[in-house]
């Protein structure tokens, strides 16, 4: 009984060092020895399709639409497509406007999701390169050159853009120095080879292997560089193609945000669960495990911490005492979280705590969700400030 304890309590915190220290230390390491060369080419710059679904956007759809118009591209190269998943604002009105310098519509009649627009936008595309952007980031002139130039190489089919998680709002300011992370563990891994995810926000993929019949309750974003590895390409992080993404100043918000992002994650590692087989994906495999299994495994077995250590306070002063401590560390991050939505400041402690029970509690019950098969392919944008 003792030995199923300390197994119960270990679990969760060994999967923690290990996906969040010892895997990028091993990246950090195997990339030592792998740098890639950055050579400057004159590229015959490709056709793009720049893709925006939107729902109900009125708030940020002319700010939206002046920036990728300002981008610097050749514009008779250019295609910008607004996917309007049956918008009832005033949101295709704004883009209608729009109509005499290019920018094109695509409404949807019924709801269906944001998969399900882009599925749509596939069909019309005229790009040989389809790049998908959110209405509530923006990105800088140079950035989409940035993110393009890098499919020169034939071996890549995905580029993904480096996120810049940036506000005001000290309720979620972990959001920031957690993003900041993830993009530091994608140049690791573009280091050697392939990402296996991209951001949702700002992303490149070929038109080629663009699927537009995608599952509409799965990640297309994550998927991406699945698809891309399927068809023998890479998937890969450009540090210059920034993007720039206002956090959400609401716990609440970003909690609901984690719940979708993280169950439909799954449902999409499920879905191509034979890449998780290293020896027939070899390095892509280790990578896939090790940066989305495992971390996604750690809120399944976070509530099996509690249970081992009540196990091991019945015989143990340690064990009762270590329990006393996860319990009241539990306290303080829900007074926190709690605080968090009467006062949007708060100090640095006081975030990384409600921000981590966040975490958790979205983790858990995205697996809740998969487990109950409760997929949501209407998808509902996160709200960001301007």
């Amino acid at each position: 009984m003792t030995i199923l304890a300390f197994v119960l309590v270990l679990l969760a915190p060994a999967l923690f060092v290990y996906a969040y220290v010892v895997y990028p230390a091993l990246l950090w390491l195997l990339s030592l020895g792998v740098r890639r060369k950055r050579e400057t080419v004159e590229v015959d710059w490709p056709s793009v399709t720049v893709t925006v679904p939107v729902y109900n956007e009125e708030r940020n759809m002319r700010n939206k639409l002046e920036e990728l118009l300002q981008l610097d591209y050749p514009a008779e190269k250019l295609q910008i497509l607004v996917i309007s998943d049956a918008s009832t604002d005033a949101t295709d009105r704004i883009v209608g406007e729009y109509a005499t310098r290019g920018v094109e519509l695509l409404r949807l009649e019924s709801r269906r999701g944001k998969t399900a627009a882009e599925n749509a936008a596939g069909r019309v595309a005229r790009g040989s390169i389809i790049v998908n952007n959110d209405a509530t980031v923006r990105i800088p002139v140079h950035a989409l050159k940035a993110l393009v130039r890098v499919f020169v190489d034939p071996t890549i089919g995905v580029a993904s853009g480096r996120d810049v998680s940036v506000g005001t709002g000290e309720s979620n300011q972990s959001e920031s120095q957690y993003v900041g992370y993830e993009m530091w563990l994608r140049s690791l891994e573009t280091n050697l080879g392939s990402i296996v995810g991209a951001s949702g926000c700002f992303y490149g993929i070929r038109a080629s292997i663009y699927n537009s019949r995608f599952p509409e309750e799965l990640s297309r974003d994550f998927a991406s560089a699945l698809i891309a590895r399927s068809h023998g390409l890479r998937a890969v992080s450009v540090a210059d193609a920034i993007c720039l993404v206002p956090r959400a100043t609401a716990l609440q918000t970003e909690f609901r945000r984690k719940v979708r992002t993280m169950a439909r994650g799954l449902e999409t590692l499920w879905q191509w669960r034979r890449m998780l087989n290293p020896l027939s994906y070899g390095v892509f495999a280790f990578m896939l495990i090790s940066h989305k299994l495992c971390r996604w495994l750690i809120y399944l077995l976070a509530p099996l911490t509690f249970v081992g250590l009540a196990m091991l306070s019945s015989s143990s002063m340690i064990g009762a005492i270590l329990l006393s401590i996860a319990a009241l560390g539990v306290l303080i991050a829900v007074f926190s979280w709690y605080r968090a939505q009467q006062r949007p400041r708060m100090n640095r402690l006081e975030s990384l705590l409600a921000f981590t029970l966040v975490c958790v509690c979205a983790g858990f019950l995205a697996w809740m969700k998969v487990f109950r098969r409760e997929q949501s392919p209407i998808w509902e944008p996160t709200r960001r400030p301007a």
